[in-house]
């Protein structure tokens, strides 16, 4: 067998031909693959080896020999280490044509799909401070409490004081909680010792209500000057309305335990996806990025091309965000959903926002849909899908084309899975009439994408 070309802590020079799916460059060194995070097309740069497979090297940049015209100023001093942003160093209008090219190229080569017509990515006007939620890990640093994120594949925490992907009000609560908690005192919890109480910091903000929660994740009820850390906090933050305790006492990287305890105020705050209104706990989901969500709804509504007379059904439903924008215009929406928590949370949002044309079911999607079909209560007109990375399950793809559904809108943030699904579909007698992919996540590669499905006439 032939062996590599380079090997450990090799310095090579390349030259970059393309990006991967997951933002990294591409270069050969003898025709042999060497992958390097923060390196652009048409560059050409030094690279160190650490690490070598049998089909390809991965290397860390070194040195810039020739720049991409497409190169940016990266805002943030330590995004190469936190591993947070993959394309912060890459034009924000070439990021959106990089996003539309990974969704082309799954459909090809994943889905055997071919002439699939992907529009251009809908972006956003600012393209910073989107996220309404932030997990920092925290760790102890010089006899200081620190917060940060884990460096790439490790539990190493990169240290830093703001995120330029946050919403400012995160950042601000950050600053605060290390300041209170460090004068405080309070011990961090210590992975290889399993001594320690504080784990991580959640912070949620309610953009349109400007409301804040702040969880602290702590290995013990018992943890020591949680009442002056309040204290602290909401007398330094008045928009704070929500402070809750999150007990994880096992010996786990699961950030979230099961126990939850409201030290002040609400155990939710209030916020709202366009004209409808949510309670968001601390352990809910909730999209990051309101401001594209709703363009996203928005688009999956059109998708579903609804006239006021369809039944539809929202798969994956969630907390029932997707199946309150699809009532607007649909006779009737089922939702379904395996965890009950978040049908419990769709019910009330649907009580509370008034929507009466709107039922949710507990259970997977491949066991529900035929149940209820077998049952009479439904013929779906529409099939809406928002299933999680992994995509749907073989069963759930049967069951689906099953009960055919003269249209379906597919929702994804992972192109490998999606592409898969749809290439299934189309075999089972769907042809996809368009694709929109929909920037969520600012200077990262992911991309979310909505498509549009029709049964195909026999």
């Amino acid at each position: 067998m032939k062996r590599p070309p380079v090997t450990k802590d090799d310095l090579l020079q390349l030259t970059i031909e393309d990006l991967t799916s997951n933002g990294e460059g591409v270069g050969r060194f003898k025709g042999f693959t060497v992958f390097v995070p923060g390196a652009l097309p048409q560059e050409t740069v030094t690279a160190r080896v650490i690490s070598v497979q049998k089909h390809y090297a991965r290397a860390l940049l070194r040195e810039l020999i020739q720049t991409s015209p497409q190169r940016t100023e990266s805002k943030c001093r330590t995004y190469r280490r936190c591993g947070g942003c993959q394309l912060q160093h890459l034009s924000y209008g070439e990021q959106l044509q990089f996003k539309q090219r990974v969704v082309e190229q799954a459909f090809m080569r994943i889905g055997k799909v071919e002439k699939v017509r992907v529009l251009p990515t809908m972006g956003m006007d600012n393209p910073w401070a989107y996220r309404n939620k932030a997990q920092f890990p925290l760790t102890e640093r010089n006899g200081h409490i620190v917060a940060g994120f884990f460096a790439p594949r490790s539990h190493q925490v990169v240290e830093i004081s703001e995120c330029f992907l946050q919403h400012p009000q995160i950042n601000m609560v950050l600053q605060r909680f290390l300041s209170v908690a460090n004068e405080l005192e309070i011990p961090v919890y210590n992975e290889n010792s399993g001594t320690g109480f504080l784990r991580h910091l959640l912070v949620r903000v309610a953009v349109t209500t400007g409301e804040l929660m702040v969880a602290v994740v702590t290995t013990s009820a018992d943890t020591p000057r949680l009442t002056e850390l309040v204290k602290g906090m909401t007398t330094g933050i008045p928009k704070i309305t929500s402070f809750l305790l999150n007990i994880n006492s096992k010996r786990t990287n699961v950030i979230l335990g099961s126990r939850w305890r409201v030290l002040y105020g609400s155990p939710t705050i209030t916020d709202y996806l366009g004209p409808y209104r949510f309670c968001i706990s601390g352990g809910s989901f909730f999209q990051v990025n309101p401001f594209q969500t709703v363009r996203l709804y928005e688009q999956a509504r059109a998708y579903a091309g609804l006239t006021g007379h369809e039944v539809v059904i929202d798969a994956y439903c969630g907390i029932g965000s997707i199946s309150l924008f699809l009532a607007e215009q649909a006779q009737f929406v089922h939702g379904i959903e395996v965890v009950p928590a978040a049908i419990d949370d769709a019910r009330q949002n649907a009580l509370e926002n008034g929507v009466k044309n709107a039922e949710f079911h507990v259970g997977e999607v491949e066991r529900v849909l035929p149940q209820l079909t077998a049952q009479g209560i439904l013929c779906p007109d529409v099939v809406v899908l928002d299933p999680p990375r992994r995509g749907c399950r073989p069963e759930a793809l049967l069951a689906l084309s099953s009960v055919r559904p003269d249209r379906i809108v597919y929702i994804s943030c992972n192109p490998a899975t999606l592409a898969r699904d749809i290439g299934v579909l189309t075999v089972r007698g769907y042809e996809v009439q368009e694709v929109q992919p929909v920037d969520m996540f600012p200077q990262t590669y992911h991309v979310e994408t909505v498509v549009k499905l029709k049964r195909k006439k026999k």
